[in-house]
């Protein structure tokens, strides 16, 4: 069953101090190569472009109803159509709740439109879409040296889990173990 995302549209005020009517929604396979110049943006901020790499044909095929990554993004634009934040999420699960939750991959407003309200109002979609799924909490993670992030999301309620340690595998390591002969 799709869910119905209300698009909400707000005033906020740009660079020149005039008001400005901007909206969030669902993206959709089209936003793609909008989604992807957000994600270099991003990359851009947070002095990781030489490791960002993404596709627009994988995230207009991440974003279908039909992927099995469950893949999903809210877009900021303002009335003229000027995409000016997202946030990037998928449903994880914890066995201790026996419940789904969502998790933020991430969460950007470009920078002239900060301190606007867009974040504020991309994180309110996302908490409707967790109480409308029957989330039971939504999880993400932010730089250390991203204060800006942290003092954002502390004021949100959000607490920092100082006792887990965030691990990945990158696709050397995946290949490495998925080959390895068992252990004996």
């Amino acid at each position: 069953m799709e869910d119905s995302f209300v698009s909400t549209t707000y005033c906020l005020l740009n660079v020149l101090s005039s008001p400005v009517t901007a909206s969030i929604r669902k993206a959709t396979p089209d936003d793609a190569k909008t989604l992807v110049d957000l994600i270099l943006e991003l990359a851009a901020y947070e002095n990781l472009l030489d490791e960002a790499e993404p596709s627009v044909e994988l995230l207009e095929e991440h974003l279908s109803a039909e992927a099995l990554t469950g893949c999903e993004a809210l877009l900021a634009e303002t009335e003229r159509g000027t995409a000016v934040g997202f946030a990037l999420f998928f449903h994880n699960y914890s066995t201790f709740q026996t419940n789904a939750g969502l998790y933020v991959e991430d969460l950007f407003v470009r920078s002239t439109y900060r301190e606007e309200g867009i974040g504020h109002a991309l994180f309110r979609h996302l908490a409707q879409i967790a109480e409308k799924r029957g989330c039971r909490r939504i999880d993400l993670a932010v730089l250390d040296w991203n204060t800006e992030a942290i003092e954002f999301y502390d004021a949100l309620g959000a607490e920092p889990l100082d006792d887990w340690t965030t691990m990945r595998l990158d696709e050397e390591a995946i290949e490495a173990v998925a080959t390895a002969e068992a252990a004996a």
